[in-house]
């Protein structure tokens, strides 16, 4: 009995070793690897060894960067195997780590099943579709291709190189209308897929991770995509054929043989509005009917006399030009620069090497968008604020080609004609205009995310899902309201002999003031301005002083979707200024504002002296999350850390104070702890970073008194407390214990990464309900139980808004969202929100 206990002793203590820190080798490459990577050594996984691909150029692959740079062993192996066998002396290098699992996170080689086979808890590879559809490596071109309402990614027991192996776990995404390779890659395969790869080593090491044989049901194998097969059959409908140009978008390029040369189309739209297009006709053999060069590109006709529009289009020789410019022999022109202009072009060009070299020695930096972006900014310092596009910088193949494109612009030469604006008030118009809106938005995410990510403090990843990825909905859901907003008929009492007819009209307010917040300028700014619109009214935004940016790129972007001059109007500047005049102006008959509680009760005071306008305020919060001892631990503390720390605590939602029952407070606090040792704080645009700086020096001084006021009164300072040893407003995630009810970190907002913990005792349901209520703030609240009961009782007696049950954080489009007490009313989101731009009208006739 002995030796058999001490044999289950040392097999139980091998395995809580084996699977508190894993030996794991990296077998992969790119941005996506090196993502992987970073995230599993954070999680605290020792990486033995990375084995990615030769350096191309002379430069290395970004995952074998990274692990260089952290003295990890990295082989470049240029193969693994020779004529279907196994190179010996390469198994021989990989078996010598002594890796028990193998990650495959985006790998492009043939690995033997010799290497796959050889730890002890296997391998396990990303795959971008929902296995078993579209087995093989372009996937995500077939998910398009195939015109699939759901995409996603499978993390599946790695196989011989097939995707056949057993299932591991999934996540779908819904496929966008005008997904493209990229825009579905970025916003979900790319940042999902990471935290997959990283869920389920986790799954692997608690022994949770399952073996789904996969079905024979539905499977697909398409081969990859090359050039010589993506040419586009003109038989089909327009559908078919925009999800043919879509799915080979990039790359290789979908192409057709018109005009004497072959033609490769970018940048395909479903053109759904009916109505018939006027331009030069192109002439298309194997179409049903010819191409139309127009002003917004070249319209192109399925077999179903559907249509749909081309942006981008590139030559024979690989240059790229707008659709819209095909026949225009301008172009082609070479102009002679003045000395003056070719002065500005050797100083662009100086700037341009230098961007270029500094980017791709940065390689987690190393994102074309970004480059563009910075690029376009030292045109405007050097060419008096000319406003140029990612895609003016990409489509110009060369520098040459660069320069005459900016020249023509600096001269007014470039065939930009006036905008042409619609200004039919109907409904549907409307609605296609938001839509408009919501595609440009999306088209321009990335470069919505990296202004966001500067201007802000957003970490980047967050931004572009979050902060653009959510505006971009909110536009989406209130563009279905446009048209669907109705009143009622109402049955009054009959005055005999007379009969009534009453009915009820919404109309729009009239002019809208918005005035947004500094922590998420775009969202907040989308949330008002989609259901104002949608309403049918016009509207000042009044960007935060300190975040202009993206509300004055939005401005531009609703141009040129074609939203009438006048509707959308962006007036940077301080509160005391700008929106104080918005709050006294007599013509403005609505103020939407989300801001502080202090400033809420001024405007609210300036609306009512001025014109008694319509008011809706979504202000402080003070957010309880009550964390009972019957709760799932693991989750509790994730999204504890998350209801806090997400977007570095300037959240207005945030969980100002957790109250944690006794029997959990200690192993609550210690494992928090724990986990925010591990955020890695720094550069937003570092896709490795969890936490980037907060907003501005003011409030980042505001945060050091707050903590020293925490500390003065009493209360116990676990973690941080302090700025960040850095250049910039870096300020570190501060957990405090032991809180008092009296005491100001209790009682007052902090808007920062500063935890507030208090204990109740076990049990006190009715106790701590009432602790939790005790404040004058109602935004938001969040209690974590699995008794069911105990969570409907606890979220009907929470005085806030919104009550979060086993969750936090997670709002929706669709869901109400604002304050009760001092955090406000009325409503952002959802149909409530369309009611604080509407006002109601009763008409009663007699007949």
């Amino acid at each position: 009995i002995f030796m058999e206990f001490a044999v289950y002793l040392s097999l139980h203590t091998r395995h809580r070793k084996l699977f508190k820190n894993k030996q794991i080798a990296i077998i992969g490459q790119s941005l996506f690897g090196q993502e992987v990577y970073s995230r599993l050594r954070k999680e605290g996984h020792q990486v033995v060894g990375v084995f990615t691909i030769p350096d191309k150029d002379g430069k290395a692959d970004p995952l074998a960067l990274e692990a260089e740079k952290d003295h990890v062993p990295v082989f470049k192996f240029p193969r693994w195997r020779l004529k279907g066998k196994a190179l010996p002396e390469v198994v021989e290098q990989y078996k010598s780590l002594g890796a028990q699992l193998n990650v495959l996170p985006f790998c492009s080689q043939f690995i033997p099943m010799e290497v796959i086979n050889a730890p002890e808890h296997g391998s396990i590879i990303y795959h971008p579709s929902l296995l078993p559809r579209h087995r093989g490596a372009s996937a995500i071109n077939w998910t398009l291709i195939h015109g699939d309402k759901k995409g996603g990614f499978t993390v599946f027991w790695a196989d011989d190189g097939l995707d056949t192996g057993d299932i591991l776990l999934q996540k779908e995404c819904d496929v966008l209308p005008d997904d493209t390779v990229s825009s579905l890659y970025n916003r979900f395969l790319f940042p999902e897929g990471v935290n997959g790869m990283v869920e389920a080593v986790r799954l692997i090491t608690e022994g949770k991770a399952p073996r789904i044989p996969q079905t024979e049901e539905g499977a697909t194998y398409e081969g990859i995509q090359k050039k010589e097969n993506a040419k586009i059959n003109w038989d089909q409908p327009a559908e078919a054929i925009h999800n043919w140009i879509r799915g080979n978008d990039k790359v290789p390029g979908a192409w057709t043989e018109a005009n004497g040369q072959m033609l490769t189309f970018f940048g395909s739209t479903l053109n759904d509005n009916g109505l018939v297009p006027e331009g030069d006709t192109l002439d298309i053999p194997g179409a049903s009917q010819p191409g139309i060069i127009t002003k917004v590109g070249l319209v192109l006709f399925g077999n179903d006399g559907k249509m749909l529009v081309v942006k981008n289009i590139q030559l024979e020789d690989g240059k790229m030009i707008p659709a819209c410019h095909f026949f225009k022999s301008a172009e082609s022109t070479t102009l002679e620069l003045t000395e003056e202009e070719l002065v500005t072009a050797e100083t662009i060009r100086v700037r341009r090497e230098f961007l270029t070299s500094t980017f791709l020695e940065k390689s987690k930096s190393c994102v074309l968008e970004l480059l563009f972006t910075r690029l376009i900014e030292e045109v405007k310092l050097q060419c008096n604020g000319l406003e140029l596009e990612n895609e003016d910088v990409y489509m110009a193949t060369t520098f040459g080609d660069f320069i005459q494109m900016l020249i023509r612009k600096l001269r007014g030469e470039d065939g930009e004609e006036e905008q042409a604006i619609d200004y039919v008030g109907s409904k549907s118009c409307l609605l296609q205009k938001v839509i408009g809106l919501a595609d440009l938005m999306e088209e321009h995410q990335e470069e919505l995310a990296t202004i966001e990510a500067i201007d802000s403090g957003a970490v980047y990843t967050l931004a572009l899902k979050t902060h653009v990825g959510m505006s971009i909905q909110t536009f989406r859901y209130f563009a279905g309201w446009c048209d669907k907003i109705q009143g009622t008929t109402i049955p009054i009492n009959q005055a005999r002999p007379n009969r009534n007819l009453t009915f009820t009209k919404k109309e729009p307010v009239g002019v809208c003031g918005i005035v947004i917040p500094w922590n998420y300028p775009l969202m907040m700014l989308s949330w008002k301005t989609a259901a104002c619109l949608a309403a049918g009214n016009t509207l000042v935004i009044k960007p935060a002083q300190v975040t202009p940016l993206t509300a004055l790129k939005f401005a531009e972007l609703t141009v040129k979707a074609g939203i009438p001059k006048g509707v959308v109007n962006v007036l940077p500047g301080s509160g005391s200024l700008v929106g104080q005049r918005l709050s006294d102006h007599p013509d403005v008959r609505k103020i939407g504002f989300t801001g502080s509680t202090e400033i809420g009760k001024h405007i609210m005071k300036s609306c009512a002296l001025s014109n008694v306008k319509k008011v809706s305020l979504e202000l402080g919060g003070k957010s309880p999350l009550i964390i009972f001892a019957d709760c799932d631990l693991s989750k509790a503390i994730q999204m504890g850390m998350s209801s806090v720390f997400f977007n570095k605590g300037e959240n207005c939602i945030a969980a100002g104070r957790l109250f944690l029952e006794n029997s959990i407070h200690d192993q609550f606090v210690q494992k928090v702890v724990e986990e925010v040792k591990k955020l890695k704080i720094g550069d937003p645009l570092d896709r490795a970073t969890n936490h980037g700086p907060q907003n501005h020096h003011a409030h980042l001084q505001k945060l050091i008194e707050y903590c020293q006021k925490g500390v003065k009164e009493g209360a116990t300072l676990v973690y941080g407390g302090k700025q960040v040893s850095r250049p910039g407003f870096f300020f570190e995630p501060t957990i405090f214990t032991n809180v008092e009810d009296h005491m100001f970190v209790a009682q007052e907002e902090s808007f920062g990464p500063i935890m507030i913990i208090s204990r109740f005792p076990d049990g006190d349901i009715d106790g701590v309900l009432q602790r939790a209520n005790a404040t004058e703030f109602g935004l938001a609240s969040g209690v974590f139980t699995q008794n069911i009961n105990k969570a409907l009782y606890v979220s009907d007696k929470l005085q806030a808004g919104t009550v979060f049950i086993n969750t936090y954080n997670k709002t929706d489009v669709a869901a109400p969202f604002g304050g009760f007490k001092q955090s406000g009313f009325g409503k952002d989101l959802g149909e409530a929100a369309l009611n604080e731009y509407l006002k109601i009208k009763t008409v009663t006739f007699e007949y």
